[in-house]
């Protein structure tokens, strides 16, 4: 290989799986993704479906990768410890769950979080902790990941995560949409943003009452009051908007920075701003800089070359 690589990082969750090839200082030589997420995998074949995408890079590479998310879960390879919060990055570094490939080439597998809610409940993460490591946070800062399972992260000092709280508001919206009475009268189409902003005004000021407030996607419908091409913004608005107004109950500033997909971030920037709230977007490689980091502190490679 060209340009001297030294890592292969592996951002591999439930639904895809994506590599990128790394040089010195964490430079992106290539990248390369799948529909080879976690679930994907059939008979627990792990390492075919990673040879499947990137076999040539470590056949050539015969360096170290090191692989963030749900690859690490009960439902994945391997599984690995969640560390409890406070959590570092030296710390996720000094516990990386090492798999040995036919080869010789080995995986690092980076360990997930757990925290303790303020309601006394478990609460864990996985490669959400490496995406923040890489963000470039200010201490005591709050980042807002959108997503299947939307975290809300609080960083401590030297960038430790101090503590978190998830919503399971992108699965919750698409259980709903695909297997609830409330997507009976939905019809997908273009975005209606003035229907999601309608939303999130009714979910920032009745997040305490959301199982009854989501009726509401149902009543729209049926009086009429919404078309059914505007239902499916309106019910993400509803829970955008009551996530926001959850979290700010349980203490998030007035200002928080968004890490994720753009469109989606878009979405809870405009929840946020009804809030009184402003929100600054991450770096979009968030994500390689915290691999390449955490690779970094655990000895497997030099910050340069």
């Amino acid at each position: 290989m060209s340009n001297n690589p030294t890592l292969i990082a592996l951002d591999w969750g439930t639904s895809n799986l994506r590599a990128s090839l790394l040089g010195p200082g964490g430079a992106v030589l290539d990248r390369r993704s799948a529909a080879g997420g976690v679930m994907a995998v059939p008979e627990h074949r792990f390492e075919a479906a990673l040879r499947s995408l990137c076999g040539d890079w470590i056949d050539a590479h015969r360096g170290p990768l090191l692989a963030s998310g749900m690859i690490g879960s009960r439902q994945g390879w391997v599984e690995a410890p969640y560390l409890p919060c406070p959590a570092t990055r030296d710390a996720a570094a000094a516990r990386l769950v090492a798999v040995p490939l036919a080869g010789g080439a080995t995986l690092h597998i980076v360990p997930g979080l757990v925290c303790t809610g303020a309601d006394g409940q478990a609460d864990v993460m996985r490669g959400e902790e490496t995406q923040l490591w890489g963000a470039g946070l200010a201490d005591g800062e709050v980042c807002v990941l959108p997503g299947t399972h939307s975290k809300w992260a609080w960083t401590g000092v030297g960038g430790a995560v101090e503590r978190f709280q998830t919503y399971m508001t992108g699965e919750l919206h698409a259980v709903l949409v695909q297997h609830s009475i409330l997507g009976r009268l939905m019809q997908p189409g273009a975005a209606r943003p003035a229907a999601f902003a309608d939303g999130a005004r009714l979910g920032l000021a009745e997040h305490a009452h959301l199982t009854h407030l989501i009726f509401a996607a149902r009543t729209a419908g049926l009086m009429a009051t919404r078309g059914a091409d505007e239902l499916p913004d309106f019910l993400s608005g509803l829970l955008i908007g009551a996530e926001v107004g959850s979290a700010r109950q349980r203490g998030a500033p007035a200002a928080v920075t968004l890490l994720g997909e753009a469109a989606l971030c878009d979405r809870y920037a405009v929840a946020l701003q009804l809030a009184g709230m402003t929100a600054r977007a991450a770096p979009a490689d968030a994500t390689t800089r915290g691999q390449w980091r955490v690779a970094v502190a655990a000895g497997l490679v030099k910050e340069t070359a």
